[in-house]
């Protein structure tokens, strides 16, 4: 068991027993504290650690990091690109640091005065600078509900879906961390009853329940990473939600995919769950029939049981629980992913982000967009305060939530926010 995991840890910072920051967790982010420039933050409860703090008063010095400007950096790259021995030590040292029984930092008044900040005074960043973004479509549930409202029910998905991990390359520009408000787009649209398409603002906007890991260790272009060592190169997990206008979408994918009904914006959590932290929680996936090809094939538990759930909030009035999913109903798993993203030579970078695409559940109180849960605007959601929902309407506030839980344990992300404001 990683040491840093124990589930009998407690840390001399308070903890609430729903918090998905205790001491197990351990997470990465980028948070600007006030008067203060970006830096790498960890969190324990309602508490960021300042790691450039730690670092001034010689906290890492035994690790021996030939580069410590990795914890003044203003984003998390540099620090993922040490690779995975020392981004362990990094989290075993912080959770050392922080344990109840260590007097150390607990009773120097002075540097936790410097050290530990309440998280209302920090203003959260993204986490890292994307330099490539991967989307891929790896839930069987959402393939074949998708497939059945567009296509055939009874062959829903393509004849590629079970033998590849199926993915796009999408715009790592609009990226944006929680918090961020983002517009309705605006673009051309083709009526089923109309012939000719129309230009306008989106009628279908829609939110997509997806989680996305970030790579650390970076490969050669040539250079393909085995399903083995996969995991190697996965720094951590963000929450994402990769908005999408439906309308759009559905006129310009043929024959190239998803373009500008999926560019315009995508939201992710602040703090990156690292592998490490998740460990307790590994489980096996679905079955995978037919066999796969021998480089997709793997050992052992390779998903991860994390709840995720969506909420919608109108303005002026309280959330709605309108999806309830798992990160573990994945059909491909990330070592998968990222085995089949580089087979060809494709060179990764720290901070590329590869989403998971939509993360459905085989209810339908599981299914991770509006576009399944209205089943194509077919059906209504009532929200609490009695209006419905077939898609998302302008000022309602998207919220998503993932946690895992053993042991008495709680591990995570805190939440991916976004409210949806009218067209520019």
């Amino acid at each position: 068991m990683i040491e840093a995991n124990n589930p009998k840890l407690t840390s001399w910072i308070a903890v609430d027993n729903d918090s998905d920051f205790p001491i197990q967790n351990i997470p990465f982010g980028i948070g600007k504290p006030q008067h203060k420039s970006p830096r790498p933050l960890s969190r324990i409860g309602d508490f960021a650690i300042d790691l450039s703090v730690l670092s001034d008063y010689g906290f890492f010095d035994d690790l021996k990091i030939e580069n410590y400007g990795v914890f003044y950096a203003p984003v998390l790259n540099d620090l993922m690109e040490l690779g995975k021995p020392l981004w362990k030590s990094i989290r075993n040292r912080i959770s050392e640091i922080f344990k109840e029984e260590n007097a150390q930092l607990r009773d120097d008044k002075v540097i936790r005065k410097e050290a530990i900040i309440p998280m209302n005074e920090v203003e959260m960043m993204m986490p890292v600078e994307v330099g490539d973004y991967t989307d891929f479509y790896s839930s069987v549930e959402h393939a074949t509900n998708v497939g059945a409202m567009f296509r055939d029910p009874d062959n829903a998905l393509l004849p590629n879906w079970k033998h590849i991990p199926i993915g796009y390359h999408g715009r790592s520009s609009s990226i944006v961390v929680s918090g961020t408000d983002i517009h309705r787009p605006k673009g051309q649209y083709k009526l089923d009853t109309e012939e000719k398409p129309q230009f306008g603002p989106c009628r279908l906007f829609d939110f997509e329940l997806e989680m996305a890991f970030i790579t650390g260790s970076k490969t050669k272009l040539g250079e393909s990473i085995d399903i083995k060592n996969a995991e190697d190169h996965i720094f951590g997990l963000v929450l994402f939600n990769d908005l999408t206008a439906r309308d759009i979408q559905k006129w310009e994918y043929v024959p190239l995919g998803p373009f500008l009904g999926k560019n315009f914006g995508s939201v992710v959590s602040p703090w990156i769950v690292t592998l490490e932290a998740l460990e307790p929680f590994r489980t096996d996936g679905p079955k995978q029939e037919p066999e796969v090809l021998p480089y997709l094939q793997f050992n052992g538990a390779r998903n991860f049981d994390v709840s995720l759930e969506v909420y919608l909030q109108p303005e002026n009035s309280d959330k709605s629980i309108v999806c309830q999913s798992n990160l573990k109903y994945l059909y491909w798993n990330m070592s998968q992913q990222l085995a089949h993203h580089t087979v060809n030579g494709c060179n990764i970078n720290p901070g590329d982000m590869y989403a998971s695409g939509t993360i459905s559940g085989p209810t339908p109180d599981s299914y991770g967009s509006m576009l399944e849960l209205s089943w194509k605007g077919t059906k209504t959601i009532t929200l609490k305060d009695g209006s419905e929902r077939k898609f998302v309407n302008d000022n309602d506030t998207i919220i998503m939530k993932g946690y895992a839980i053993k042991d008495g344990v709680r591990i995570g992300f805190g939440d991916c926010v976004t409210k949806v404001l009218p067209t520019l």
